[in-house]
């Protein structure tokens, strides 16, 4: 992306990897709301300072470990992988104590300070960061490794057991991993929406718990996770929540969301925010891995870099269905 409402493939040269770094053949690659606020120009980093154009995008990807750097183990070599988009400097205190995905220094891959992203043929990654994939999660699989790390590190946020219920607002991507997750755990699982469209693709798949404002029960609720971009929704899900239990909030509005500490403190409501993948992406490959979870249906389309730019300024074919999630093959032309 050159610019706002602006974006294009270029041929570049073939990354080398640095010390400790590998070189990965992207398979697939995601693409989120994220990378459409890039396009758009919304995205807050670029206003912070902490992103500039140009700028690659594609920071849910799966490929096979093509190059090795200095110090890098052979073992990596031909490894089918996926990895951690946050990556920290490896020597302030909160990468140390197994935060690196909160480094100040900290790059992500295809969003901060410049780490090109999965969207290309290649992509170099920190050793340290990649997550091996076993046989069975093959390429859209893995490119569904990062999100679901984020959704799972939610419903475990959510702190909840077998039996009680769960009201998720948002059926994005997001959302909808969430609710698969947690329903996985014998969580009973509500998801909350108003798009008729995404509320029908997520009784598909098995979530017909499905809810509007209008229509959504009197019920005890004993965890709220935002996974919305609605501002009004953090102080909904402070509301509906049970006194004494969690809000989770790993959802993101455009504008500042506000919520009444008040309603926190005279409930007792313990509330969580939820950054990246980090610290999920181990336990998600093996939900995959187990068919315990399976996130396949998500993908609506996989389509080449040379079509994505339309998809992300939102022109989106109706043969593609409600399903939220686009996928890249960057090596298909």
């Amino acid at each position: 992306m050159t610019g706002p409402g602006h974006a294009e493939v270029q041929w570049v040269a073939p990354p080398v990897p640095g010390p400790d770094e590998v070189i990965v053949d992207v398979e697939r690659a995601g693409v989120c709301g994220t990378d459409a606020e890039f396009l758009s120009g919304r995205m807050s980093y670029l206003h912070t300072g902490e992103a500039r154009y140009p700028v690659r995008i594609g920071h849910e990807w799966a490929g096979v470990v093509s190059a090795l750097g200095p110090g890098v183990d052979r073992a990596w070599l031909g490894r089918r992988v996926t990895g951690d988009t946050m990556l920290g400097c490896r020597r302030c205190e909160r990468c140390r104590s197994g935060r690196q995905h909160l480094c100040a220094d900290r790059y992500e891959i295809g969003i901060r300070n410049g780490w090109p992203g999965g969207l290309a043929e290649q992509l170099p990654v920190p050793v340290a960061a990649l997550q091996p994939l076993p046989e069975t999660v093959g390429p859209t699989l893995g490119a569904l490794v990062e999100p679901g790390g984020n959704a799972l590190r939610a419903v475990r946020a959510a702190d909840l057991t077998a039996g009680e219920r769960l009201l998720v607002l948002g059926p994005g991507t997001i959302g909808l991993l969430t609710a698969q997750i947690a329903a996985a755990q014998g969580i009973e699982v509500h998801l909350l929406g108003r798009d008729p469209g995404s509320l029908e693709f997520a009784a598909s798949i098995g979530l017909t718990r499905v809810w509007t404002v209008e229509t959504l029960p009197e019920a005890r609720w004993d965890a709220v996770i935002d996974a919305a971009t609605a501002a009004h929704l953090p102080a909904m899900a402070l509301h509906l929540v049970e006194p004494g239990r969690r809000v989770v909030y790993i959802g993101l509005s455009g504008e500042p969301s506000l919520v009444d500490t008040r309603t926190m403190v005279l409930k007792d409501v313990t509330t969580v925010g939820v950054l990246s993948g980090s610290g999920g992406l181990r336990g998600i490959t093996r939900l995959y891995a187990s068919g315990t979870v399976d996130p396949r249906p998500l993908v609506a389309a996989t389509i080449t870099l040379e079509e994505l730019a339309p998809v992300l300024a939102g022109t989106r074919p109706p043969e593609w269905g409600s399903a939220p999630k686009i996928h890249v093959d960057p090596r298909h032309r």
